[in-house]
């Protein structure tokens, strides 16, 4: 299957650079690029890709903005944030918005296409340490309560994120859905889940749908940080 991308960034230089890198790949085709977020949300509209290659920081409509929109909009693009920072709070608000995971705009043609396929196949990029070290850092601000957690969609909360699903809700999975979502907080696959509970990958996947359903969750990305912004997982743990 072919997987067609949006690059979005306000530096032309850079969306030609990731448009060759990208283009490169037999099972990636760049579906079109933006300039900005505005022109990003117009394009998931009009191009209906199966990834965003979203910046995060533009002019205007930035990448945070624009990925709580194509959110609130059941876009079925799945968002890849990419930054320059690894410590941004933007980042870890974009993940909460609704990205899918993020990349470093310095990473290799390899971890770039291979990030691409991730998201695309409905997993969440969540696999490198500095990814789980910015989850955690940033969900020890959000106070522990029963609507702490924000997510993406409506109004509800300063920044006009709804709150996710309260910590009691946690109670409405079983013993082994709780297991896998605090296995998903600490970035394994599928596969890495299935093998560290010796069943099925199978099974997993068909948990990991019945965790997303439950909890009214959008992926992966989002039950990981409804994991540590809940505490049912710690940065420590």
């Amino acid at each position: 299957m072919t997987i067609r991308i949006l690059l979005v960034d306000d530096q032309a230089m850079v969306r030609e650079g990731f448009s060759v890198l990208l283009g490169a790949q037999p099972d990636i085709e760049i579906a079109g690029e933006a300039a900005d977020g505005r022109e990003a949300v117009e394009q998931v509209a009009a191009l209906d890709p199966d990834v965003v290659l979203m910046d995060i920081r533009m002019p205007g409509l930035d990448g945070l903005e624009a990925t709580r929109r194509l959110a609130a909009s059941h876009a079925r693009a799945k968002v890849l944030v990419l930054t320059t920072f690894d410590q941004d709070e933007y980042v870890y608000r974009a993940l909460r918005a609704g990205a899918s995971g993020f990349l470093l705009k310095d990473a290799s043609a390899r971890q770039l296409a291979d990030g691409v396929r991730i998201v695309a196949a409905g997993e969440a990029l969540l696999a490198p340490t500095v990814t789980k070290r910015l989850i955690g850092t940033f969900a020890r601000t959000v106070p522990p309560g029963p609507d702490a957690a924000p997510a993406p969609g409506a109004a509800g909360s300063a920044d006009g994120e709804r709150a996710l699903p309260p910590r009691a809700r946690i109670g409405e999975l079983t013993g082994r859905e709780t297991e896998v979502l605090a296995l998903i907080a600490r970035g394994l696959s599928n596969r890495e889940i299935a093998d560290r509970l010796v069943v099925a990958e199978s099974t997993i996947k068909t948990h990991v749908g019945r965790v997303l359903e439950k909890l009214g969750l959008r992926d992966r990305t989002q039950a990981a940080v409804y994991a540590y912004e809940t505490r049912l997982v710690t940065p420590s743990t």
